[in-house]
């Protein structure tokens, strides 16, 4: 989830849509309707969707203030609706049960139940439309009933406590991915956002992705640091999963995968669900962000306390800059580059909406995921690639957990071990 608490306004981030912009969208529109058909034929998986968050923060989880019905109503609008749910053929939703990194662990446990609350509650207020699912099983057959399969990820370890016995709780409440870090280094594990204190994992850590393992939930690696992804990946028996990150030979920001894993998700059967952070997209807007930020750093420091100051030069730096947008071919590129570097096999979608304020050209809010797959047919990708990308590659990647915890419950109890053991 991108910071929500360094919110860039999108009225900072739109600029005209350049003429070969709109010869691309017209291009693609020949596509579309195959498009929608292949859609249509396969549970399309998104893997990264804040729309609970979004609820606890606006109108504390009330549907009776906030229906799900239509959000664009509200003078900020969310991105996530039922209706444009639909428009964009999502079969699968993982619900980000995200709370924040720097609240005290006990209390991110209470709340991370309280968003596994609102996701069951959702599906029961909207049962024409949601099915809680937790198995692949469930998934094809709620996606064959025409409803959307709806999946608990919990973004961030720090929502354990340093405990398996919180892990194996939140398994049973139906969590069936923990995203190992969030934006902060843990008592086990590095993030990707900030300093490394373990180089990788710990041995708590290790023992916290065996029982991830053994249980049957997904070790995601989007936030981590790099040595994190290599340890999980070298540890784990299950498959693994990025729940939103993309190329980071296409955009070096840190959230993405290095080229250097890549073969490590291939050889693990893991996956890679491309994300629609305008920042993680695109490498221009990446420096953009950097050089406002290193100005507005710089005048802190020169003008300390003179707020209203530093507010008019930034203003003056703004108008002066203009910031360059992400597009929706700049996030194919970023699947091209996965494609041509590990192969089709490995590829899915994790758009983050709801997550983020800054989403590309074309990719504004849950609706348009058929235009994005049109692009890849007008770029050549194949009806089973795309079915692939889609969802069958994810539905591998849970049944391969699936088939590990089966194997590894067999073999072995509930690990005892405690994170104190190793102080």
């Amino acid at each position: 989830m991108y910071s929500l608490f360094k919110k860039i306004s999108f009225s900072l981030l739109i600029s005209a849509i350049f003429i070969t912009g709109s010869v691309y969208s017209q291009d693609r529109e020949e596509y579309r309707d195959e498009a929608i058909e292949i859609l249509e034929s396969v549970p399309l998986f998104d893997g990264h969707n804040d729309a609970p968050y979004q609820y606890r923060y606006r109108v504390g989880y009330k549907f009776s203030e906030l229906d799900f019905y239509d959000t664009t109503q509200l003078e900020n609008p969310m991105q996530t609706d039922i209706p444009r749910l639909k428009e964009g053929r999502v079969g699968v939703q993982w619900w980000s049960v995200f709370v924040s990194a720097n609240i005290p662990e006990n209390e991110a446990v209470v709340q991370t139940m309280e968003q596994i609350d609102f996701v069951k509650r959702m599906a029961k207020k909207y049962p024409e439309v949601f099915e809680m699912a937790y198995t692949a099983d469930d998934v094809e057959r709620i996606f064959e009933n025409g409803k959307i399969a709806s999946l608990v990820g919990m973004e961030g370890g720090h929502s354990i406590a340093n405990s398996l016995g919180v892990l194996r709780q939140f398994y049973d409440l139906g969590a069936r991915y923990m995203t190992i870090t969030h934006s902060r280094t843990l008592d086990w594990a590095d993030a990707s956002t900030d300093a490394p204190e373990h180089d990788g994992l710990s041995e708590f850590g290790e023992e916290v992705i065996r029982e991830m393992n053994r249980l049957g939930m997904l070790v995601d690696l989007s936030h981590v640091a790099k040595t994190t992804m290599r340890d999980a990946i070298e540890i784990s028996e299950a498959p693994v999963m990025f729940s939103h990150s993309s190329a980071r030979a296409v955009c070096g920001h840190v959230r993405n995968v290095p080229d250097e894993i890549l073969p490590l998700v291939k050889e693990n059967g893991g996956i890679i669900m491309v994300t629609y952070v305008g920042s993680y997209v695109s490498e221009e807007l990446r420096q953009y962000i950097a050089d406002r930020e290193a100005y507005e750093r710089r005048l802190e420091y020169l003008y300390q306390g003179e707020v209203d100051l530093i507010a008019e030069k930034m203003e003056e730096w703004r108008e002066e800059h203009e910031a360059p947008t992400s597009t929706l071919n700049q996030l194919a590129d970023h699947i091209d580059h996965l494609r041509d570097e590990m192969g089709v096999d490995y590829i899915g979608i994790g758009g983050d909406y709801d997550g983020t304020s800054i989403l590309p050209e074309g990719l504004e809010d849950v609706s348009t995921y058929p235009d994005l797959f049109a692009e890849l047919l007008k770029r050549g990708y194949s009806e089973e690639d795309l079915r692939k990308i889609a969802g069958l590659n994810m539905l591998r990647v849970m049944r391969g957990a699936e088939e590990t915890a089966e194997r590894l419950q067999n073999e072995r109890e509930p690990s005892e071990v405690l994170i104190s053991d190793f102080e």
